[in-house]
């Protein structure tokens, strides 16, 4: 079926090419009988607009792309909703990419949305290598770093505007809460080695139990996400070894609903025997039958904030400043925390 052109809507309407065009782009130049005329038979000839064609005109597309570590976390899921929501609120369509944490695979999929001509790029926390990888070609588009543009163990600065949590105060908030509780047999489980994120999460916890005289218990995570999976495999070794611990601090909410499945196989109580604190505040978490006490990372506004650094950095192409923004984190209390 031969698709309908301008010139077809032109020829209907019985007026020029350019009347059309204008009518289309709501540029001045003609009345507004003219124009609802002419967007009536738009829609009566299902006439669909060339964005691509006109984005060669207008040199935009109003097109975002947008790359995740892997949208089946439910963390980076819930992160995209709120970015295309609030993107496509200010006239915006977003293009999605999952990078599997593949350094070379995110250099791709750059170079894949930055050859679609978006107008802009949203990165969410990119591993310090992915952020080496795609170094070179920040400067092809505007781009903003949801995360860490420093690299771990380096002094080395990603050049991208960047929003994030301050996950150190996030890890001193969640240890002060189960210190405040009673708790000295903290352990934190999960810290992924070579990720400033969670370098910065458990720093603020070693240092709030520094601060109160206690012994750190740190559980490194040595595979390449914070899953489910990691969560049960840490949380066996942890209760199976029997090491007395009271109180669990799971680097990621993700984790930590591996360690809760872990206590449940090994007959251990949460919150009898042992209370546990997640971080991330993913919508699973606040299940009646999970009921998570959290660290919030409050999404919506991280979202916000990455969108809102995107538009100015598209609206000022030539600043040659970054941005740097800090969301302070909070406590949300559920059931899984209870006093020594």
């Amino acid at each position: 079926m031969k698709s309908v052109t301008i010139k077809d809507i032109a020829k209907i309407a019985g007026v020029s090419y350019a009347t059309v065009s204008r009518a289309l782009s709501n540029s001045p130049g003609i009345s507004e009988a003219t124009r609802a005329r002419v967007l009536e038979i738009c829609r009566e000839q299902g006439y669909r607009p060339n964005i691509l064609a006109r984005s060669l005109i207008s040199n935009k597309t109003n097109v975002l792309g947008l790359i995740v570590p892997d949208i089946s976390n439910t963390f980076y899921a819930e992160v995209a909703f709120h970015i295309e929501t609030y993107a496509r609120s200010l006239g915006y369509n977003v293009m999605l990419c999952n990078s599997l944490s593949k350094p070379e695979q995110t250099a791709k999929l750059f170079e894949f949305l930055v050859g679609h001509q978006v107008d802009g790029m949203i990165l969410v926390s990119p591993h310090d290598d992915e952020r080496t990888q795609v170094a070179r070609q920040l400067g092809l588009v505007p781009t903003v770093i949801i995360g860490d543009c420093e690299i771990a163990d380096s002094s080395a600065v990603c050049e991208a505007s960047s929003i994030r949590l301050d996950n150190f105060a996030g890890g001193q908030l969640g240890t002060e809460y189960l210190l405040g509780l009673g708790h000295e047999e903290i352990f934190y489980v999960g810290y992924r080695p070579g990720s400033m994120t969670h370098t910065r999460r458990v720093s603020g916890y070693k240092a709030a139990m520094k601060a109160a005289g206690l012994r750190r218990h740190v559980l490194e995570n040595t595979d390449g996400s914070s899953s489910v999976e990691a969560g049960l495999r840490l949380g066996r070794e942890l209760f199976r070894c029997g090491q007395g611990c009271t109180a669990v601090f799971a680097a990621t909410d993700s984790v930590a609903l591996g360690v809760m499945n872990a206590a449940d196989e090994c007959g251990v109580s949460i919150p009898g025997d042992v209370s546990l604190l997640g971080f991330d505040n993913i919508s699973y978490a606040a299940l009646p039958k999970i009921g998570l006490t959290t660290i919030d990372q409050r999404k919506p506004r991280l979202a916000a904030g990455a969108v809102d650094l995107l538009m100015d950095a598209i609206g000022h192409p030539d600043r040659e400043e970054d941005v740097r923004r800090i969301i302070r984190p909070a406590l949300v209390e559920r059931t899984t925390c209870r006093p020594r």
